[in-house]
């Protein structure tokens, strides 16, 4: 029978390795093998189908990374479902958003945002029906007492789904990026699955590590490509350095992946501790999501050897590149060469420059998607040639290498986490003491960047520490608290050019310049 499977679907290495275990928890005890993934995938994908889901539904799933977390997504997977992981931490506010946008059949979410979801369900706010898994106190119905009177066996119409993960843009709200669902069979080869396994080389021998929450697009792609392939993975919970290299060690892993904030908070261990866990199991160590300092870089392969792979995509995969060690200590700062589609850099009215120039970063030829309910940023993401692209700015090289050197929309990333500083600026704009504000990303040791923002005051306001902490405090009320700044600057007026456009770059340039 698994010779009439496709070469990633898990249902093989349940036939073929029943007792291999696909994943496991690093602090749990309880390892789930590649037979019970599979049952618990059925189990699943019935209570969907009972539950009228059909083909191109979409689920929303809110949970801290756990056993089910995984085997839900694998049942949507193969129920012809969208579905996206949202960040546990999202306000209430906007997890209703996701919700609603998504136009989600379903929500599945962990008993430890039960608070947070009864608060909802109180003032009836709720925009689909809830499951609970874990802990149910009787407010909610529970996932697990459904999904366990489910047969194990497959459902009768399996079609392949899809994630649907949101990604801010400078519009202020996130928007879900949407790929077509495919008419090939559950499992088929497919662009993610060729890209990684080929690059990456996951297979059925990887034992993978997964540091960050599965709710980000690499932990979760990465890690369902690896049990596709027929590997392990080991999620952490929650990312600590020591523990991880505990965990390289005892777990013998092979591949890992991390963001520059991790091997700034790997290196800061004393090297007594550093040199206490053995790093011979690991032939590759994957980082992407952010920047990384370079001399990070060099310590990181200075301390691992020539196994740390970089590349660079946004969770549209539009286009990709990679590098290896080798190449990037020949083109230090670069995130490699295109593996996907052609890059092209542009100018503002979309001409093509020469090597070395820099300009918006296109891809040509890359994979196809949209942006969820809203056609006007998916147009904006085209140019008249139909290229792609995310808006960030670089250069290429004469070898066809590429080095990013500012982003278009100014996103701020801070430990490896897209920060969109318009959606902040709208919200400050909403407090009766400011006239206009910038909100910008400073330099931060650890985590790479932190936020700022920069205030002009409505007429008669004096700036004051007190008000600082008010407007950090008013943010915090309304949005997930890593989007909201850390420190506050007033100015008399901000530049701005002759059609009145913010000039964010001189504000940006003006206080990165007075960060020590």
């Amino acid at each position: 029978m698994s010779r009439d499977l496709q070469p990633f679907h898990p249902r093989r290495h349940a036939i073929e390795k029943p007792q291999a275990v696909a994943f496991r928890i690093s602090t749990s005890r309880e390892a789930v093998t590649f037979a019970e993934l599979e049952a618990r995938a059925n189990q699943a994908a019935h209570v969907f189908r009972r539950r009228g889901l059909k083909r191109g539904d979409h689920i929303v799933i809110l949970m801290e990374n756990r056993r089910e977390f995984l085997e839900i997504c694998f049942a949507a997977d193969r129920s012809g479902l969208y579905y996206t992981t949202a960040s546990t931490h999202l306000t209430d506010d906007e997890v209703q958003y996701i919700i609603r946008d998504c136009g989600a059949s379903l929500a599945i979410i962990s008993d430890t945002m039960l608070d947070r979801i009864a608060s909802l369900a109180t003032t009836g706010s709720l925009a689909c029906p809830i499951l609970v898994v874990g802990r149910c106190d009787g407010a909610f119905e529970s996932f697990g007492s459904e999904a366990a009177l489910a047969p194990a066996d497959p459902i009768a119409d399996e079609s392949q789904g899809l994630d649907m993960l949101y990604s801010s843009g400078t519009t202020g709200r996130p928007k879900g990026v949407k790929w077509t669902l495919p008419d090939a069979p559950v499992g088929s080869p497919s662009m993610l699955t060729e890209l990684l396994t080929g690059l990456f080389g996951y297979d059925g021998e990887t034992r993978y590590l997964c540091p960050a929450p599965l709710y980000h697009a690499a932990p979760l792609r990465h890690t369902m490509v690896t049990i596709k392939a027929g590997g392990t993975a080991v999620v952490m919970p929650k990312f600590d350095a020591e523990d991880a290299l505990a965990l390289i060690e005892r777990e013998r892993i092979t591949h890992s992946q991390w963001v520059p904030t991790m091997f700034v908070r790997l290196l800061k261990l004393p090297e007594a501790t550093r040199s206490r866990y053995a790093m011979t199991s690991m032939k590759m160590a994957v980082h992407a999501a952010a920047p990384c300092p370079t001399d990070v870089k060099h310590k990181i392969i200075d301390w691992w050897g020539p196994i740390v792979h970089e590349y660079y995509a946004g969770t549209e995969n539009n286009g990709f590149t990679a590098i290896n060690t080798e190449e990037w200590l020949r083109h230090v700062g670069s995130v490699g060469r295109a593996k996907l589609g052609i890059i092209h850099i542009c100018d503002e009215e979309g001409v093509e420059l020469p090597v070395g120039v820099e300009g918006e970063v296109f891809f040509e030829n890359g994979h196809q998607f949209a942006y969820h309910n809203d056609p006007a940023k998916t147009l904006s993401s085209r140019n008249a040639k139909g290229w792609t692209s995310l808006g960030d700015i670089g250069r290429v090289d004469e070898d066809g290498y590429l080095y990013l050197t500012d982003r278009k929309s100014f996103v701020i990333i801070s430990g490896g986490v897209n920060i969109y500083p318009q959606e902040v600026e709208h919200l400050l704009l909403q407090h009766d003491a400011v006239l206009d504000a910038a909100v910008i990303g400073i330099p931060h040791e650890e985590f790479g960047e932190e936020v700022k923002a920069v205030i002009q005051l409505a007429e008669g306001i004096k700036p004051s520490e007190a008000l600082s902490v008010e407007l950090i405090a008013f943010c915090r009320a309304r949005l997930s608290s890593i989007k909201c700044p850390r420190t506050v600057d007033f100015c008399v007026e901000f530049p701005r050019s002759p059609t009145g456009k913010l000039l964010k770059r001189r504000i940006r340039e003006q206080f990165q310049s007075k960060v020590p």
